[in-house]
């Protein structure tokens, strides 16, 4: 065998540590199951609804402030592009959340 490190092992790592590390990833993946088709369909409606919800409160305060304090310019135009860019944020936010916790819980059984 090379002395070259393989994947995400230490290059010190002795072939019983790497079986070993291999086989609890697979245990752990067994336990936990992959995730099905409802799932993501639930997680796609959950991202979509984060931008849904501040981009239609914008749009409703802006129709309110041009109903009640009309002025030259368009409030609910203003407010629907904010709250869009509030929820575009909050998702991004909250998948890139989703990613770490992905990428730490791979992660714990490689060393």
């Amino acid at each position: 065998m090379s002395d070259q490190p393989t994947g995400k092992f230490p290059k010190n790592a002795t072939l019983a540590e790497q079986v070993g590390a291999k086989a609890a990833r697979k245990l752990k993946a067994r336990r936990n199951g992959a995730p099905g088709v409802w799932f993501g369909l639930g997680m796609m409606g959950l991202i979509g609804w984060s931008v849904v919800v501040p981009t239609l409160l914008g749009a409703a305060l802006g129709i309110w402030l041009d109903k009640h304090h009309p002025g030259t310019h368009s409030w609910t135009l203003a407010l629907l592009v904010a709250g869009l860019a509030i929820g575009c944020a909050n998702a991004w936010h909250w998948v890139a959340g989703e990613d770490k916790v992905m990428h730490d819980e791979q992660g714990n059984g490689d060393a």
